[in-house]
C-alpha cells in the first residue's frame, strides 16, 4: 500500500513511552516529517493487533521494551501538498506505554531518540495533537 498520495487512509499506532517524568522522542529520518520529533510508531500490519503495533514500533524505532498500557486517543493526520492533495492520511491510535527493558538507541526510521521532560517540549515545534496526547500521557503515568 502506498504512503504517499494513498487510496485511503493508513493506519498509524504510536507509543507515548513515559517514566520518571520523560517522554521518549524520535527525530524522523523519513517523510512525511521528516527531521522533526514526534511519538515512535509506524504503520498497523495485516494481522497485528493494535497494542502489539505499539511494542513493535517502539522496539523497532527506540530499542526499549514496552508493555502498551492504557488508550490514549485517536487521531487524524491530513497532510496536503501545494495543490491541496492529500498527499498523506493518517489514523493515528495512541497508547501509553512504560519501559519493561531494552537500551535507548535509534534505529528503524529514526535518525535520533532520546528522552525529553514536559519543560523541553515547547521549542520541539510538535504537532498540536502530538503534544496533547503526550499530555495526556503524563497525567495518565501520574494517576497510575
Amino acid at each position: 500500500m502506498r504512503r504517499e498520495f494513498p487510496e485511503q487512509p493508513l493506519v498509524g499506532i504510536g507509543a507515548v513511552i513515559i517514566e520518571s517524568s520523560r517522554v521518549v522522542l524520535v527525530k524522523r529520518a523519513h517523510p512525511p516529517i521528516q527531521g522533526q520529533w514526534s511519538i515512535p510508531g509506524g504503520a498497523l500490519e495485516v494481522g497485528e493487533l493494535v497494542r502489539e503495533a505499539a511494542v513493535r514500533e517502539a522496539r523497532e524505532e527506540t530499542g526499549l521494551i514496552v508493555e502498551a498500557c492504557e488508550l490514549l486517543g485517536v487521531f487524524d493526520r491530513v497532510l496536503r501538498d501545494a495543490a491541496s492533495r492529500v498527499q498523506y492520511h493518517y489514523v493515528l491510535i495512541d497508547f501509553l506505554c512504560r519501559p519493561v527493558g531494552g537500551r535507548l538507541l535509534a534505529a528503524s526510521d529514526a535518525s535520533e531518540v532520546r528522552w525529553f521532560t514536559r519543560e523541553q517540549l515547547p521549542a520541539l515545534g510538535l504537532a498540536e495533537d502530538t503534544l496533547e496526547v503526550i499530555h495526556k500521557g503524563f497525567e495518565k503515568a501520574t494517576e497510575g
